[in-house]
């Protein structure tokens, strides 16, 4: 079943809801939307859980709305989402920028609708290098973002899919399919939703938010991880957050692909049934 909702500013968002049962709520990595969850999505409507993922506003089905392109705004989307549909006893599940959505709305909602929570190569505690955060990713590295997604976003996402998958390691196993999928996805977003996505996902400090979760959290994260760097995220997360549990992936990515995926998977179901 699909289904789509308005928001409180007007935005229309597309979701998918599977299966029924304690509810899953997925949210997708940029520039994705909720299909980059589909695999996940089945398997635990199969395992007797309620699957929900939605495309964040600007991204696949969603509006490509002008405004409201912050974190602030994804959260309080998800919680509107999550109101829409009276959840309750809810795990929430975040990839990269989804991770962030997810914390923010746990720092501004609240878990009284939430039972635990995942963050899989996901982006806090904060991305950009910073005084306050030396070992992060210098903010040239975004601007170049930025300049790829402005001049020729086909092309740079094409690239991009390369090292999101780990596809440039000499020893990967490509699959020009994976690329094709996430060019594909990538093309469905707005422009500027794209763009000023950047910005939310590289320098949201969501510190406040991590200190502030109340809930069991699984911090799940590949040493290889090129996009999000491993020693910047899921390892001080893991600290800032007070019942963590921390999963470290030899060698894999930033995209869920290949044994990561099934790695993943696997502790994803366990963590759902503990």
């Amino acid at each position: 079943m699909t289904n789509t909702f308005t928001t409180t500013d007007g935005a229309e968002i597309f979701f998918k809801d599977w299966g029924t049962g304690q509810p899953v709520v997925f949210s997708h990595g940029w520039p994705l939307s909720a299909d980059a969850w589909d695999e996940q999505a089945r398997l635990v409507a199969e395992q007797g859980y309620r699957a929900i993922a939605h495309d964040r506003r600007g991204h696949g089905r969603s509006s490509q709305t002008w405004d409201g392109n912050t974190m602030d705004r994804y959260a309080d989307d998800l919680g509107e989402l999550i109101e829409h549909l009276d959840l309750h006893d809810a795990v929430l599940v975040g990839h990269s920028t989804g991770g962030g959505e997810v914390a923010r709305y746990l720092g501004r909602h609240g878990s009284a609708r939430v039972a635990k929570a995942v963050l899989l190569g996901a982006v806090p505690p904060v991305m950009v290098k910073s005084d306050t955060n030396p070992d992060g990713t210098a903010m040239e590295v975004f601007d170049g973002i930025r300049a790829g997604v402005a001049a020729d976003r086909s092309q740079f996402y094409w690239d991009l899919s390369e090292a999101f998958y780990g596809f440039n390691r000499p020893d990967a196993t490509v699959s020009e399919g994976a690329r094709r999928a996430f060019w594909r996805l990538g093309m469905q977003v707005g422009v500027r939703a794209a763009y000023e996505c950047i910005a939310q996902f590289s320098e949201t400090d969501f510190t406040a938010d991590l200190l502030g979760i109340d809930v069991p959290v699984l911090v799940a994260h590949g040493d290889d991880d090129q996009i999000v760097p491993l020693h910047d995220s899921a390892m001080k997360s893991a600290e800032l957050i007070k019942n963590a549990t921390l999963r470290v992936y030899p060698g894999a990515p930033h995209g869920l692909y290949g044994e990561f995926r099934t790695a993943f998977e696997a502790d994803l179901l366990a963590f759902l049934a503990h």
